[in-house]
């Protein structure tokens, strides 16, 4: 049976993360990775929650909760080391590269945090080297904006360079950005809503988020430069946001967790962590097949929990399908930097590719791909998939 008797490897027993797959000429359902194989779920646990499966994504089943999300990955576990099911299991498992992934959630709405200390103050001595890295607001609240949620996308969708005003010797100038750039982050898919005007404390993260994907939130920086003054993000982000296909359940995730950093101040009463939501996740970042980057997720200043309680403390609610991503991760040393803007240290040192070319920022024909992993029981390896994108040129 596909995957192992024992369930090894990345996308084993101890992983199941869920996703929605199409054959040839048939509608999207959901489906759960296993090994090389996808699981078709409709067949196998349909009845304890009619219509869910067969929807074009995860949404119907993540507004089910908790226990049910816990049931059905129970149930399916059960199924995939059941000896006597063996047969019935296999008639169920379609190879994965005869499937078709798309897009495994509905996003309802986005929101882009910027909670890595050492992303934050690269960027601060790179635009204000005579200041302050930090803002005297980054180490109190978790900053963040809300993004564009039409414009997710899932992996292997295209990069078109986005074109717009950009500060030229005398004044505005339009075309395509020259300085398209990467941005390594990690999302938290949203499954249960919540109601208006009803915060969500760090304490109820887990009754309300289903489970984490991969992030390339691409970014123009040109654009982004003239245009973030004094609202911050628009065009320069909005173009496009890539995320992995499988959203890794948090139950999997489990011997992940971490404390997350010391934060000094002490945050406000709302931000104070109760548990260890941090994550040890290890990313990696491949530049037309180059590895370039492996930031650390474990060491993000501001962990999970605390950006949910943030981004609802005024009473704004959450919606099944909401996502709400990290902003960039990078760590200490010069190879975990999580963006190239980082990584070529704005164009002066620009990073040598294998070929003998050097990037300073992204060239049409070039290929990003994140990947991830985080620790899992007993010597286990959780696989986070990856999420890929090509540039190509503008559109005319």
């Amino acid at each position: 049976m596909e995957g192992g008797a024992e369930g090894g490897g990345p996308f084993g027993l101890h992983n199941l993360p869920w996703g929605v797959f199409s054959l040839p000429g048939e509608a999207p359902r959901v489906g759960v990775r296993w090994g090389e194989a996808v699981v078709d779920v409709e067949p196998l646990l349909g009845e304890m929650a009619p219509g869910a499966f067969t929807a074009g994504s995860l949404n119907p089943f993540m507004a089910l909760g908790p226990s049910a999300w816990h049931e059905a990955r129970s149930r399916l576990i059960d199924l995939l080391i059941d000896a006597r099911r063996a047969d019935e299991v296999a008639a169920h498992l379609l190879p994965l590269d005869r499937v078709h992934l798309h897009l495994p959630v509905e996003v309802a709405d986005y929101v882009d945090f910027y909670c890595s200390e050492e992303h934050a103050s690269n960027l601060g001595r790179i635009f204000r080297p005579d200041e302050e890295p930090l803002k005297p607001n980054w180490r109190h609240l978790p900053v963040g904006y809300h993004g564009r949620s039409g414009t997710v996308a899932v992996s292997g969708t295209p990069v078109r360079r986005p074109c717009g005003q950009r500060r030229g010797a005398d004044g505005p100038v339009f075309g395509p950005s020259a300085r398209l750039d990467l941005e390594v982050e990690v999302g938290f898919v949203v499954g249960v809503g919540s109601e208006m005007g009803r915060p969500v404390p760090v304490s109820a993260f887990a009754d309300h988020v289903f489970g984490v994907v991969l992030v390339n939130d691409w970014s123009a920086r040109d654009i982004q430069a003239w245009e973030y003054v004094p609202l911050g993000p628009f065009l320069g982000k909005s173009f496009l946001t890539s995320i992995s296909p499988w959203v890794v359940p948090l139950e999997a995730l489990g011997t992940a967790r971490v404390p997350g950093p010391p934060q000094d101040p002490e945050p406000l009463a709302y931000l104070r962590r109760g548990e260890p939501w941090g994550l040890d996740l290890h990313l990696e970042v491949e530049l037309c097949g180059q590895v370039v980057s492996r930031p650390p997720f474990g060491g993000l200043y501001w962990t999970p929990d605390q950006m949910l309680a943030h981004m609802t403390v005024n009473g704004a609610s959450l919606r099944t399908g909401d996502l709400f991503a990290s902003g960039t991760v990078s760590g200490p040393a010069a190879d975990q930097r999580g963006s190239l803007i980082e990584l070529s240290w704005n164009g002066a040192q620009p990073v040598r590719l294998a070929d003998g070319s050097r990037r300073s920022f992204l060239e049409d024909g070039d290929t990003v791909t994140i990947s991830g992993s985080a620790p899992g029981p007993d010597g286990a390896v959780i696989g986070l998939g990856s999420v890929t994108g090509r540039v190509e040129g503008h559109s005319s």
